[in-house]
């Protein structure tokens, strides 16, 4: 049986969507009480939830029985593709129930926050409060051989985010035009009834007096629980993922560097990171989100070090403008650049952004693929259940129109970097492709 390192373990959640038998889920960090405790009773009145008590007592009630037991649409997940889903179905008119399993939304940030100006513009105005920085330039380092090709670019605009703040915002918008939102509300079952399905099974509190669960009905759930998440499985419509098709991913938020304030830098080594990049993002007053993604199958076979944090801490101490820098904040995470599932949808069930494997195969970007996604799910949703019909055939419009609209790049994508052996990316028709998806 695998072992955890809590110490160590980051709770990323990447390592649920290649399990094939289901046997890792994530869930909040969880308080452990010691044999050293005296059961005074003080702890209870220090805890603002209600969620300690006496051996033997009834736990305080959670928050969740007051939602209604029928809405006409769910959505699971209030990261940028949910939260724009919710604000979507709720302008149509309809009753919309938004879930985080977080107590916090936009928290942690496994992103490297990078968007262009155009695609964020199309779903919202950018704005001061949640733009770290504005970036106008990038450049592309390869190196194969030891030899090191730069590629630069100006002109273009761009940001780098907060993504704390950004999916808050979203969520926020979204309840202010009749979503209801609730966090700390995690899903842990779909509600299936003759192959359709008709809701979720959302916990509440869990206090070690066993299941405490609300069965919460739906004409639609759309499921944007991330890369993690388990409804598409549930549903029938996913399966795990090849380690090939998996990014892992570290990132430090790097503070006291010097670096250009306006370029975004990618490099491309497989020395550095195995069928992967690193990069390096600028968020303002000399400070970064360094990071890489290296392909799940291959880093172990390189020579090196024996995690991928290991690969990142490599890079920044071969960079002395890096090192010069202190983590301020640690993330990690995984990414799929695989192809989406076949199917998108089922009776009364759609899919969106990471949770449906909408991310760019090439550069792993997927905040407006995820807000794209949303919003033609949401649409479609809403017309279905317009017309009394929520059936696999009246929602298949909306991957037919992914597919149209965005779909088709992104398979073309993982084509190209299917026909280049990740350790022949230095290739100059590689990084014009590359050039091309990071804008």
């Amino acid at each position: 049986m695998i072992l955890i390192d809590r110490q160590r373990c980051a709770r990323c959640g990447g390592c649920i969507d290649v399990c094939p038998e289901g046997a890792l889920t994530l869930a909040e960090a969880r308080l452990v009480v010691s044999r050293a405790c005296t059961d005074c009773g003080s702890c209870l009145s220090a805890c603002p939830m209600g969620a300690l008590h006496h051996g033997g007592e009834a736990a305080a009630p959670g928050l969740l029985p007051s939602l209604r037991r029928r809405y006409d649409v769910i959505v699971v997940g209030a990261g940028p593709g949910g939260s724009v889903a919710a604000e979507t179905a709720a302008r149509a008119g309809l009753s919309v129930l938004l879930l985080e399993k977080r107590q916090e939304i936009g928290s942690p940030v496994r992103c490297a926050e990078g968007v262009g100006h155009e695609a964020l513009a199309s779903f919202i105005t950018p704005d001061p409060r949640w733009i770290a920085a504005e970036v106008t330039r990038a450049e592309i380092n390869a190196s194969t051989g030891g030899t090191t090709r730069t590629l630069r670019a100006d002109g273009g605009r761009g940001y780098i985010l907060e993504r704390r703040l950004f999916d808050r915002v979203l969520a926020e918008r979204a309840a202010a035009v009749g979503a209801e939102v609730r966090v700390k509300a995690a899903v842990n079952g779909l509600l299936i009834e003759d192959g359709r399905v008709r809701g979720v099974r959302v916990r509440r509190y869990d206090l070690g007096e066993g299941p405490c669960e609300v069965e919460v009905e739906a004409q639609v759930v759309i499921a944007a629980d991330g890369v993690e998440g388990q409804l598409g499985r549930w549903a029938g419509l996913t399966a795990p993922l090849p380690l090939r098709d998996t990014m892992v991913c570290a990132q430090y938020l790097l503070a006291g560097i010097e670096i250009d304030p306006a370029c975004t830098s990618y490099f491309i080594d497989y020395s550095l990171a195995p069928g992967g990049y690193a990069w390096i993002f600028p968020k303002g007053e000399g400070r970064a989100n360094v990071g890489l993604g290296v392909q799940a199958d291959l880093w172990r076979d390189v020579a090196g070090p024996r995690t991928v944090l290991g690969f990142l801490d490599r890079f920044i101490e071969e960079r002395p403008f890096l090192a010069r820098g202190y983590p301020v904040t640690l993330v990690a995470g995984n990414v799929p650049v695989a192809l989406p599932p076949t199917r998108l949808v089922s009776d009364g069930f759609m899919l969106v952004g990471d949770a449906a494997r909408q991310v760019d195969p090439l550069t792993g970007g997927g905040i407006i693929n995820a807000m794209a996604a949303g919003h033609l799910a949401a649409r479609t949703a809403a017309e279905a259940i317009a017309g009394g019909d929520t059936s696999a055939s009246r929602l298949a419009p909306y991957a037919e129109a992914w597919h149209r609209e965005r779909g088709r790049k992104m398979e073309r994508n993982y084509r190209l970097r299917e026909r280049f052996a990740p350790a022949s990316r230095a290739d100059e028709r590689f990084l014009q492709a590359f050039a091309l998806a990071v804008g």
